[in-house]
């Protein structure tokens, strides 16, 4: 089944009778992602073309450790996919982002198949930048119960669905990105993630993102 098909049907699966109409919303996909997950993807151009990515993520896609550029490398090409296709058709807001990521200097949807393909192959951050650590126990409670359905429990997410690898990200970019869904100031998230991010308090999100930026794979 297509990635796209995949996550329309687990989150119309997972979504609350009452959060059906904002899911809906949320599944009615740019058509580019749609397109550009169902291409076949030419790693070595993806390469090429990350040379304009790696101005801010550099050229080992880990991003800074603070956050203000968030690691990339290993992450799921379906993921990469949708959210370069969301800031191209204005369902995200990045004013860095959007000169790198419009299709006048990129490319079209091949473009973006290609260097999430590209990104996708990338060795993973095995040094994200981390939090205080003074709070994992909560961290580590909040995440199984409200992360591992989508996330998984090294939480590397999951390529099919389209749910983002959380494993190797920044801490402070995790902590900003959690805060920002919860409350409302980007127009992309998951429904079902806004939903679970609204029952925890400022200091719980902290602990979270610092508990997934320590988990570290075998």
């Amino acid at each position: 089944m297509p990635v796209t098909r995949n996550l329309i049907a687990a989150l119309m699966f997972f979504a609350p009778p009452f959060a059906a109409a904002e899911t809906a919303s949320y599944v009615s996909m740019p058509e580019e992602m749609i397109l550009a997950t169902e291409l076949d993807a030419d790693i070595e151009r993806g390469k090429e073309l990350f040379a304009l990515c790696a101005t801010c993520h550099y050229e080992n896609a880990l991003g800074k450790a603070d956050g203000s550029f968030p690691s990339i490398a290993g992450q799921h090409k379906s993921v990469v996919i949708k959210q370069m296709a969301d800031f191209r058709a204005g369902n995200r807001d990045n004013p860095t982002m959007f000169p790198f990521s419009d299709a006048a200097t990129i490319g079209g949807a091949q473009a973006l198949a290609d260097v999430a393909a590209y990104i996708a192959s990338m060795p993973s951050n095995t040094e994200p930048g981390q939090g205080s650590g003074e709070d994992l126990d909560t961290g580590a409670v909040l995440f199984k119960e409200h992360c591992v359905l989508c996330h998984a429990e090294d939480g590397t997410g999951s390529a099919d669905f389209a749910f983002p690898r959380l494993q190797s990200q920044h801490y402070e970019y995790l902590k900003r990105q959690m805060l920002w869904i919860r409350d409302g100031h980007r127009r992309n998230p998951n429904p079902e993630m806004k939903r679970r991010l609204s029952l925890m308090d400022d200091a719980q999100i902290e602990a979270v993102a610092d508990y997934i930026s320590r988990i570290r794979l075998d």
